[in-house]
């Protein structure tokens, strides 16, 4: 049974029948430019997008509603399939909480679709994998162009390098190397299952699937690649940075801009819309 499914619907009085809340599975798109990350921060009046989310559910819901998201975003990531869960006292239809929601949330935040789901579906504990692409503008200019919605380095970089290092990287591997100083998960091992590196237009994309990801593991992806693309180090190095198991041994964080989050794969049972896997400006 999953987290907070029986939790007593607001307005109840004592001695009356507990009825289970209806659960609803959502997907949200953002930019996360503007933002401190998904997650509500303790400190006081900090943007992020789950605060923004919950306000306006609530609001449709006529009562409070928390939501649990299947992966939590950086600060400046942005996503184009977030896959959320929330339990609300009533019942609205899935026009409702698409159309509804969007006209409570700012021009940077999006509902994409809704449906109802059973007690069963949890958005993060019932995820099989996650996806995510990180856009890399490889030009001599800086672009004027979504500035904060791609990664830009001046250098040129060696796709065929690129892979050959990413290579090195695809399995089960413990990712000390390549998660942040002050990543809480209790294992630094992950599956790699995918990691592609290929252009899009005039865009370099890293495609990358995992059964889950450490904090800054995928930035310090990028970062290791972008060292090798541009002829600073030679594809190995990304083995003997993994081999290392030091954070040290990385080089440096890549900037979160060019990051999404674009699927997270639920059993077929759950029978969630697939992903298009964006942004939906790759050709």
């Amino acid at each position: 049974m999953s987290v907070n499914s029986h939790t007593e619907p607001s307005g109840s009085q004592q001695g009356a029948i507990s009825i289970a809340p209806y659960r609803y599975a959502l997907c949200v798109e953002y930019s996360g430019a503007n933002y401190r990350g998904w997650q509500i921060q303790r400190e006081g009046d900090v943007p992020s997008i789950q605060a923004e989310v919950e306000r306006a559910l609530s609001k449709i819901a006529n009562a409070p509603v928390s939501v649990v998201c299947a992966g939590r975003t950086d600060a400046r990531v942005n996503a184009t399939y977030q896959i959320i869960h929330f339990d609300s006292p009533v019942q609205r239809d899935e026009r409702a909480w698409v159309l509804g929601t969007n006209t409570n949330l700012p021009d940077d935040i999006a509902i994409q679709w809704a449906q109802p789901v059973s007690q069963e579906f949890h958005a993060r504990f019932s995820a099989l994998e996650r996806r995510y692409r990180y856009l890399i503008y490889s030009n001599p200019v800086k672009p004027a162009i979504m500035p904060r919605g791609i990664t830009w380095t001046y250098k040129t970089l060696d796709l065929d390098k690129m892979q050959q290092a990413a290579n090195f990287l695809i399995g089960e591997h413990d990712f000390t190397s390549y998660r942040a100083v002050g990543c809480q998960a209790h294992s630094p091992v992950r599956t790699v299952k995918q990691l592609d590196v290929y252009r899009s237009g005039r865009l370099i994309v890293l495609d990358v699937r995992a059964n889950a990801f450490l904090h800054h593991m995928i930035r310090n992806f990028a970062g290791v690649l972008m060292t090798i693309g541009c002829g600073e180090a030679e594809p190995v190095w990304a083995k003997q940075v993994l081999d290392a198991k030091d954070r040290r041994q990385g080089g440096v964080t890549a900037p979160p801009y060019g990051l999404y989050f674009v699927d997270a794969l639920y059993p077929d049972e759950f029978t969630l819309p697939k992903s298009q896997i964006g942004p939906y400006f790759l050709s």
